[in-house]
């Protein structure tokens, strides 16, 4: 989906806002902090998963210990993986599980 640099900070944000709204239910099994368009998530493990924008892309770059994914904004009005097709709620539900062993609740179904 073409946007431009506004819409795309707006759609970030936003991702930020509910991501970051979603694992403060968790508190107790991670801390997260962000720190300008890096969003850490850190596990009892001391493993991280990395969110950061990539904004000259419009981009959402995820990074776990296993792997990197790029999300793109489609007109599906979703993030989705540009190589796997994965939605970015569905994967960080999997990958946060896989890497920790919690299994967080972030997608509405």
């Amino acid at each position: 989906m073409a946007m431009n640099d506004s819409e795309f900070h707006q759609l970030a944000d936003d991702f930020y806002q509910l991501l970051t709204e979603k694992v403060e239910v968790y508190e107790d099994d991670l801390d997260w902090e962000l720190n300008g368009s890096v969003l850490e998530l850190e596990f009892a493990d001391e493993s991280k998963i990395i969110i950061n924008r990539q904004e000259p892309l419009h981009q959402i770059w995820v990074a776990t210990k296993f792997n990197g994914h790029h999300f793109e904004y489609t007109d599906s009005k979703q993030w989705i993986d540009n190589r796997e097709g994965g939605e970015l709620l569905s994967f960080l539900e999997d990958a946060i599980e896989k890497q920790s062993g919690i299994r967080l609740q972030l997608t509405d179904a």
